[in-house]
């Protein structure tokens, strides 16, 4: 039994969409990366779903490289919040004024 590809289209765009809203809504950074890694794995399946549609391997070169991003983002990301840490016991989007000099 094979899956239809417009179910996986439809299970990025419900996943793009709560990694979103949780971008949106939250102030903790630590939840903020993590809707961001949950868009850019959303965008990931349907890349991978246009890519088996199609039957084409351009699709899944093209995740390749958003791992890559992703896994570049959270090394800073994460450099940024230890950072933050340093100072304060927190980490919220309205602390990252005082990495400024």
């Amino acid at each position: 039994m094979s899956v239809p590809g417009q179910w996986f289209l439809a299970l990025g765009a419900v996943l793009f969409s709560i990694g979103a809203l949780g971008l949106l809504v939250r102030r903790n950074v630590l939840v903020m990366f993590m809707c961001v890694e949950l868009m850019l794995n959303a965008a990931n399946l349907t890349f991978v779903t246009f890519s088996r549609m199609l039957n084409d391997i351009a699709g899944q070169v093209l995740v390749f490289f958003v791992l890559v991003v992703a896994a570049a983002e959270v090394v800073v990301g994460l450099g940024l919040v230890v950072a933050i840490f340093r100072r304060r016991r927190t980490a919220t989007a309205d602390d990252l004024h005082l990495l400024k000099g």
